[in-house]
């Protein structure tokens, strides 16, 4: 079957396997569009990897404003709500779902079958005390962080297109909606199948589980033990997942079971933060008191989230008449490869930033002092990965050297990275291009989201667009020195919350 191309989908090109599942998984019910929506910003590269033409989004045969602001539908969408529960800040929360999230289904595409989602189309019947609804100052964040860390090359849930509109939301005060329009092969989480185990329906588990597998890990049918080689898959990506974020400074901020993604992608951006100076113990979410999902804490939650998705599946792993603790013990063994994973592709990502091609046994030692000198004063993470990597082996790091108030321990640890370099006979010029390949020179710092936001509540959207197109190149100099530059003053007062 062809993917959409010039004209826009019609029913032949929507696949919508997830709502073959049956109503037990969802519920489905229209959108609940917006007055007057208008167009925020769109992804083109989100677009191309659809298989879209350039001007979908302004072609009047498309209507895309209306079908992706809620007030429309393209042939063939069975647009639905999914079920889910699951643990919040390590507390069981009961059933959850896409309160706010209408799935428009599955479409057909280059780069396989993709699902589309409305993140702010209106009430759900598990919506729970919300309204549904997503304001413009969140959807611009997470519009603009998911094609940042597409861009940056971390496992990602897209965004397609952000749409606007002055219907007002209320929150701490009075704010505008929007909808992004999200993109992923699955939105499956681990609290899908917390639902499911928790309300003892063997059934709905074991179906949604050989869905998933069948449409998502088929590699796993060729076990003797698809469900314990599904949790093995499950663990490995989620580890080099976590690798990703903490290599690259990255704090999501609530990593509840319900947003954890079963394909190993960052899903649901919500308080989410980019370090700026490097403090282990950061919390960037203002309303997690107790610093659960602090930046360092990050893998350990992960490991303790996929504790609970093992739980979940315990009544597929058990055989019959087997002890209950024989088959906990083996769920837990297939989540192990959680840690090689994550170890593994962590020190291979932090050799890269600083530019070692071979591994030696002394790396770990190096890059783990490397990381404490940041911390001892919080150095600019992402300033100082960047000017490390445009630093010749004899040249004088002076501009490096100067983010550093213990001068005197920073030149013991460059004397170390130079005789390593040195061991390896490492070339100034195609260490550099390579360094400069993996560390940005831009991440969406919580001010820039702030300025992008503000000109977006005045009614301007153009910076919004402009830091869109920079977060897509990360590692190239930005024209606008800005973007690079340490975050002002102000920036420190900035604080972000569940809220949205």
């Amino acid at each position: 079957m062809s993917f959409p191309s010039a004209s826009p989908p019609q029913a032949e090109h929507w696949r919508n396997r997830f709502a073959s599942l049956g109503p037990a998984f969802f519920t489905e019910l229209p959108p609940q569009g917006m007055p007057q929506p208008v167009w925020v910003a769109h992804s083109a590269s989100c677009a191309t990897e659809l298989g879209w033409p350039e001007n979908w989004w302004q072609r009047d045969d498309w209507n895309a404003l209306q079908v992706l602001s809620g007030n429309a539908a393209w042939p063939g969408m069975r647009t639905l709500a999914s079920v889910y529960s699951g643990h919040q800040f390590g507390v069981w929360a009961g059933q959850l779902g896409d309160g706010r999230a209408h799935l428009l289904g599955e479409i057909r595409t280059p780069s396989g079958s993709l699902e589309l989602q409305l993140k702010g189309a209106g009430l759900t019947p598990y919506s729970r005390r919300g309204d549904g609804r997503a304001v413009l100052r969140s959807s611009i964040r997470e519009f603009l962080c998911s094609e940042a860390m597409h861009a940056l090359g971390i496992p990602s849930t897209r965004a397609l297109a952000l749409s606007a509109s002055a219907l007002p939301v209320r929150r701490e005060s009075l704010e505008t909606a929007a909808i992004v329009t999200r993109v992923a092969p699955s939105f499956l989480r681990f609290g899908h199948f917390e639902h499911f185990a928790h309300h003892q329906k063997p059934a709905q588990l074991r179906q949604l589980a050989d869905h998933f597998i069948a449409e998502h890990a088929p590699a796993c049918l060729e076990s003797g033990a698809p469900y314990l080689a599904l949790l093995e898959q499950v663990a490995r990506q989620t580890g080099g997942l976590l690798a990703h974020w903490q290599a690259v400074g990255f704090c999501h901020g609530v990593m509840n079971t319900d947003n954890m993604s079963m394909l190993g992608l960052t899903i649901d951006y919500g308080p989410f933060g980019f370090l700026d100076g490097f403090n282990p113990g950061h919390i960037c979410n203002h309303s997690d008191h107790q610093g659960r999902y602090a930046f360092a804490r990050q893998p350990s939650v992960a490991f303790w989230n996929l504790h609970a998705l093992a739980q979940a599946l315990l009544p597929l792993i058990q055989n019959e008449g087997e002890a209950p603790e024989a088959a906990s013990e083996r769920a837990l063994d297939a989540i192990e490869p959680y840690k090689q994973a994550f170890s593994e592709r962590f020190i291979a990502l932090m050799r890269a930033k600083l530019g070692l091609h071979s591994a030696q046994a002394e790396d770990t030692a190096l890059i783990d002092d490397w990381l404490r000198l940041l911390a001892a004063t919080q150095v600019d993470y992402t300033i100082a990965h960047r000017r490390l990597s445009q630093l010749g082996l004899h040249d004088d790091p002076g501009a490096l050297r100067d983010l550093f108030l213990d001068r005197e321990a920073f030149d013991v640890w460059a004397q170390r990275y130079r005789s390593r370099l040195q061991a390896e006979a490492s070339q100034d010029g195609p260490r550099q291009a390579a360094m400069c390949a993996v560390n940005p020179a831009v991440v969406l710092r919580n001010h820039l989201a702030e300025g992008a936001i503000r000109a977006a509540q005045a009614g301007d959207f153009s910076e919004t667009q402009r830091l869109l197109q920079v977060l897509q190149r990360p590692f190239d100099e930005p024209t606008q020195a800005s973007d690079a530059a340490f975050p002002p003053d102000w920036a420190h007062t900035l604080e972000v919350s569940c809220s949205s």
